[in-house]
């Protein structure tokens, strides 16, 4: 689903698109990094975000793991955050400011090597993005790792208000 007046956050993203594919996610990852400087510092990058979808990974590197060598329980909880805050960023017109009101992480077994979270929304929550003043949504986020396992079950409430004028 398209929104009719793209957001500044999507105008940005189109301009992404607009370069050779090689470069989409370099550029997509950089320009998020810039604005969430945490997700930078951590290395999140942003493989896929278009549609009602996100596709973000985090790579099982040195700054980002825990004492045994996994990717730490609060980087696991920055890249759901991440998924689910980058898409429904694009959706939000300009005139509303997304804030987190709710994480649900359960850590389910130890993950292997790198993470990769997909959000999705539906196409009803991204018209009440629109269409309602102040609302929330719960955004699904699906995380697995290096062997294709799912070591955390995830779920994001994002809410939205009007911002001040």
């Amino acid at each position: 689903m398209s929104q009719a007046k793209p957001n500044k956050l999507q105008r940005i993203v189109n301009k992404c698109y607009q370069l050779p594919k090689s470069l989409q996610a370099f550029a997509l990852s950089t320009v998020f990094g810039r604005v969430i400087k945490f997700a930078g510092t951590a290395g999140v990058e942003v493989l896929e975000l278009k549609g009602n979808r996100s596709v973000l990974r985090l790579k099982n590197r040195k700054k980002a793991q825990n004492h045994i060598g996994s990717v730490h329980a609060a980087a696991t909880g920055l890249l759901a955050e991440s998924a689910t805050g980058f898409l429904v960023g694009i959706h939000l017109p300009d005139s509303k400011l997304p804030l987190l009101k709710q994480m649900q992480i359960d850590y389910i077994k130890r993950s292997s090597g790198d993470l990769t979270a997909i959000a999705t929304l539906t196409d009803e929550q991204i018209a009440a993005m629109h269409n309602e003043d102040k609302g929330e949504v719960t955004v699904a986020v699906t995380i697995t790792d290096s062997v294709n396992v799912e070591p955390v079950s995830a779920k994001m409430t994002w809410a939205w208000i009007p911002k001040k004028r």
